[in-house]
This record gives structure tokens, C-alpha cells and sequence, in this order.
């Protein structure tokens, strides 16, 4: 018998390791789960076993001092287990109850909020922006930082009909945010074409098939090899800028903001759902970005006050009808919500993962 294959570095981690005791002794075998305050959830194992969940609100891209701070609460406060949940929330684990309260207090002291549990608006997920991505254009991070000062008050309490996900990106080709509601870039330009430097710097042939819409061909600019497009095929997506960064789309006058309302990716209840365009043209006015605060809690305000108990923000959508909707948010509406792309349904129906 031949020895077994050496483990490599991809795939899953065993996750048993990094797991509390409880946790792990009663794996697959939970009772039932509750929530005593927002930001904690006790579940109880068939056993009788309980463990604490406590859930604090934390950027998410910390500094290496940031995290220190965090684990000394836990080996301090807690029972030194910790995990991060995908919308980079930071989870403290205890099998006391006891030390559920002292861990809430120095956590609140040291500035990190207590919540995000239940019906209420969870931390704001966002992308790289400026720090590591080459196509952003708006910080991300800042966005997230200046809604959630807004929004504190909604994640800390629990006051919503149901969870509210809200995304932030900074491009809509990337890392396009998918949620409940969506802030994204939005370019209204086509490239500026730095002719000099193209030959130089991209490979003609890849940024030309990176096009989604044919908008790009080779050309011949002052006597050296360059690239031109088409302005009524381009739609401004960005995607030939990576490759080719002489091909400059960010803007500081004409890149906008806009909002989607409506996503959706779990099938608990309904089938999945992409979001719908429902403001645009919004100023990318840092470092505040009122504009856009402004307008996503008009959203949450008609939300919360029209929608049933357990609705999701596109349930609830679904339920009174587009029209309605801007009615009751008070947002114009445009020719540019009317979704008219003729390749739109062709190149959704082309893929082996996707059917509507």
C-alpha cells in the first residue's frame, strides 16, 4: 500500500482546530439557538451544553495593533477563541455566561460595537479599494466608514423586519457588490487613451479580447502601434483598464455612485435574486459621502416602516411592486432604470451555470 499524499498548501484547513471545546464536542449536534441581546447568541446542544456567542463590529482592514487589541480582550474577557464572520465581524466564543457581560463592557470601552444579530443592518462588507486593488475608483473602505457612523444606531439594535446586507464596491466590474442594498462605482466616460504608452505598456491583443463588448481594436496613432474605441459600443465597465493602465476610466468629475436595492443570495425562502439599479449619478463626495447616506437611509427608513415582520429588502420589493417602491422612497425614476440591453438575455442564457 503506498503512503498516503502529503498534505499542500490549498484546499479547506481543518477547522476543528481553531474550534472552542464546546463547539467542537457538540459538532452537528445543536438543539437550538437564541439571541438574549442583539450582538449574542447562545445556542444549546442536545446535551444540555450552551456556548456564548458574542459578536463585535470591526473594520476590515485592520492594523497589526487593532488585532492585538482584540485578541488581549479575548484571553482577558473571553476564553482566547475567536473567529471572523464573512462580513468581517469579529465572534468571541465562551462556554460561561458569566463572562458575557465584563466581555460586552471592555469591548464597548475600548470602541468595538456590540451587534449585528438578527433583523438589524450588519457591519457594511466592502473591496479593496485604494489599498490593494488597480481599478478602484473611490475608497471603499471610507464609504463603509462614514455610513456606519450613520447607521450605528441600526446595527446595535435589532429594529429591522429582517437582516439588511449592504455592500460597498469600487468598480462594477470586479468585486460588484451583491446585497439587500449595493453601493457602487459607476463610470460615465469612456478611457482616455494615453497613445505615448500603450505600445509600451499593454498587450494590444488581451486588452481587446477584455472587452465584454467589442468596444476596443487595434489602431495606429502617430505612426505607433495603439488601441482605439468604439464610443457608442463602450458602456464604461472599466475592464480595460488592468490590463492596459494607459487606458485611464477614473474620473475624478464624471465617476459616480450608484445605488442597487433588491439582491440577494440565499434560496432559504426564495430563489436567488441579482439587484436592480435604483439611483445613479450620485456625487463620490469624500470623505462623508452625504449624498449617499442620505439616500440609503431613505431606503431603510420606508423599509422598516412598510415591510413585514421576516421580509427581506427584496421579499418586500416583490411584494409592492417597482413602482411602489420609488414611490415610496421618493426616488426619480429614468430611462436609465429600464433595463434595454438587447444582449442582456442572450448572454445570461449562454451560461451552463445560470437559468432563469
Amino acid at each position: 500500500m503506498s503512503a498516503p499524499r502529503m498534505p499542500i498548501e490549498s484546499g479547506v484547513p481543518d477547522p476543528f482546530q481553531y474550534m472552542h471545546p464546546i463547539m467542537a464536542r457538540n459538532f452537528g449536534t445543536w438543539k437550538h439557538h437564541e439571541r438574549p441581546r442583539p450582538g449574542v447568541l447562545c445556542h444549546t446542544s442536545k446535551n444540555g451544553e450552551k456556548i456564548w456567542t458574542v459578536r463585535a463590529g470591526t473594520q476590515r482592514q485592520m492594523d497589526v495593533y487593532t488585532i492585538r487589541k482584540l485578541c488581549d480582550i479575548a484571553d482577558q474577557y473571553g476564553e482566547g477563541y475567536v473567529r471572523f464572520t464573512i462580513r468581517s465581524n469579529i465572534e468571541f466564543l465562551v462556554g460561561d455566561q458569566s463572562k458575557v457581560d465584563p466581555l460586552i463592557q471592555k469591548l464597548q470601552a475600548e470602541g468595538f460595537p456590540v451587534g449585528g444579530t438578527g433583523p438589524s443592518v450588519t457591519m457594511i462588507s466592502h473591496t479593496q479599494g485604494w489599498l490593494h486593488c488597480d481599478i478602484p475608483g473611490t475608497d471603499a473602505s471610507g464609504v463603509v466608514k462614514a455610513l456606519m457612523d450613520e447607521l450605528y444606531e441600526e446595527f446595535i439594535n435589532e429594529r429591522m423586519p429582517n437582516r439588511v446586507h449592504i455592500t460597498t464596491s469600487c468598480c462594477q466590474i470586479n468585486c460588484g457588490g451583491q446585497g439587500d442594498i449595493a453601493i457602487n462605482i459607476q463610470h460615465t466616460k469612456p478611457p482616455k487613451i494615453n497613445h505615448d504608452l500603450v505600445a509600451n505598456v499593454c498587450e494590444r491583443p488581451t486588452v481587446v479580447a477584455r472587452c465584454p463588448v467589442a468596444a476596443i481594436r487595434p489602431a495606429l496613432v502617430n505612426g505607433k502601434p495603439s488601441l482605439e474605441v468604439d464610443e457608442k459600443k463602450c458602456m464604461c465597465c472599466g475592464a480595460c483598464y488592468p490590463p492596459c493602465p494607459p487606458m485611464q476610466i477614473n474620473d475624478p468629475v464624471h465617476s459616480k455612485l450608484a445605488i442597487w436595492v433588491g439582491g440577494n443570495h440565499s434560496n432559504a425562502r426564495g430563489k436567488p435574486t441579482f439587484h436592480k439599479l435604483v439611483a445613479a449619478g450620485i456625487p463620490n463626495n469624500p470623505p462623508r459621502w452625504t449624498e449617499v447616506a442620505a439616500i440609503v437611509k431613505q431606503i431603510l427608513r420606508v423599509y422598516k416602516a412598510d415591510a413585514k415582520d421576516w421580509e427581506r429588502l427584496s421579499d418586500w420589493v416583490g411584494r409592492i411592486g417597482w413602482p411602489r417602491f420609488f414611490e415610496l422612497t421618493e426616488l426619480p425614476f429614468t430611462k436609465f432604470h429600464i433595463d434595454n440591453w438587447r444582449g442582456a438575455r442572450r448572454s445570461l442564457n449562454a451560461s451552463t451555470h445560470i437559468r432563469f
